[in-house]
This record gives structure tokens, C-alpha cells and sequence, in this order.
């Protein structure tokens, strides 16, 4: 069932589950996988355009336009950053253990404690699979703050993306030693809730500085549950 979090003329906005595509992959018909991009233009009845995308094993937080001008002017907020949005994570303890020894990184463990708030910086580079650092990547920048452990454990952080690089977060994490749990892409050993799903959640979506969102129907803030 598609969870739709907000809908008027210009927009609908839905909770994605883990596990589905925002919009259909390069392989098309022959991707088997369920994509939330499809099944909600087949529900509506009309053409929608995807303004982001969120990997196929994050939950949260997804936009689609229902008109070209929308799709324009929300395509411009993010071009230009006026729309922010937050992430949270769940990961392990500190550890470098899940990167390869050939793999440059510092391995430096590093104090931080609740609410302790940091700025990574790095060049990102796409392989077909995953991330890496590379001075041929494309800056990157991702805000992250650090909010104690939860009964389990785990270690919870707020993220916020400052670029939009592929994988941007769950590479951030994982270099800093902290892998996402149930991200066995980027060195987790720990399976979360189901195969196809990362403890990795968009939980809000910030419009408050998007020029013209108010006379497009949108509220300043949409929130939903986070992990």
C-alpha cells in the first residue's frame, strides 16, 4: 500500500518503504524489483516527475511533482539548496575493521559525544556499485550530529546532505567508521529488519527558505517518524 504523506495540485509526497525503487532503474521492464515512481502514477491516474530519488534500501521521505512547472521550479530548490533534507541512521560503535587495508584511510578513532555536531568533507567518485573517495570524485559536504546511543545499542546521528552525491551518507559513515546497520554494501555485518533494508530513514523535509514553496500549497516542514 502506498503511504501518501501529503498531496494537493502540485505535488504528493509518500513514505517510501525500504526495499522499493523511487523511480524505475536503467535495466526498465526487465527489473523485477516493485518501484513506488510506477505504482503511484498508476494510482493517481496522471504523470508525475520525481524531484529526488532515495536509494532502494532507505525508507522516507520522497517528492513527486504532478505537473512539468512544479517538477521545474522544486528541481531549482534542490539545484540551488534551498530545500533541506534530514536523515537518520543507526550504526555500530567506532571501527575500521570493514575497510579493506588497501583502502587509504586514517583508521583514527576520534571523541564525540551527544549532540556533538560535525562537518565531512570529501571527493566523491560512483562505481557501478558503491562510493569512493577520489581526487577526481565531486565535493562533497554532509552535516551530522551525533545523538547518544538507543536501547539497542546502536548509535543514533541526525544527516543532513549538503551535496547529493550517490551514497553520499552511508559512505560518509562507513569511512568515519561507522557503518549503517544492515549495509552490508558498505562493511555492516548486522542485518536490519528485512535483506533488502538499511536502518537509514528521511524523516524530514525542510522548504522553509524554498522561494514560492508557500504559493505552491507546501507547509514549511513535513515530518514523519524517524528510527
Amino acid at each position: 500500500m502506498i503511504q501518501i504523506v501529503f498531496e494537493n495540485t502540485h505535488f504528493v509526497i509518500c513514505d517510501k518503504p525500504a526495499g522499493v525503487l523511487s523511480t524505475p532503474s536503467r535495466m526498465g521492464a526487465e527489473d523485477e524489483r516493485n518501484c513506488l515512481g510506477i505504482a503511484l502514477q498508476k494510482q493517481l491516474g496522471i504523470q508525475i516527475y520525481p524531484v529526488h530519488r532515495l536509494d532502494f534500501e532507505v525508507s522516507g521521505l520522497v517528492i513527486y511533482a504532478k505537473s512539468a512547472d512544479a517538477h521545474r521550479k522544486s528541481n531549482s530548490w534542490f539545484e540551488h539548496k534551498t530545500v533541506s533534507k534530514t536523515y537518520r541512521a543507526l550504526t555500530t560503535p567506532q571501527d575500521f575493521s570493514h575497510i579493506p587495508e588497501n583502502v587509504k584511510n586514517s583508521r583514527q578513532k576520534f571523541p564525540f559525544s551527544e549532540g556533538q555536531k560535525f562537518e565531512w568533507k570529501s571527493r566523491i567518485l560512483r562505481g557501478k556499485r558503491r562510493a569512493f573517495e577520489s581526487p577526481e570524485g565531486k565535493d562533497s559536504l554532509t552535516t551530522a550530529q551525533y545523538l547518544g546511543a538507543n536501547m539497542d545499542g546502536y548509535l543514533q546521528w541526525d544527516l543532513q546532505p549538503v551535496t547529493g552525491r550517490s551514497h553520499q551518507l552511508r559512505f560518509d559513515l562507513s569511512r568515519h567508521g561507522f557503518p549503517i546497520v544492515g549495509d552490508t554494501l558498505y562493511g555492516s555485518k548486522i542485518q536490519w529488519q528485512a535483506k533488502d533494508a538499511i536502518a537509514l530513514r528521511a524523516y524530514l523535509i525542510d522548504f522553509t527558505k524554498a522561494p514560492g514553496a508557500t504559493a505552491l500549497g507546501l507547509p514549511q516542514k513535513i515530518q514523519i517518524d524517524s528510527l
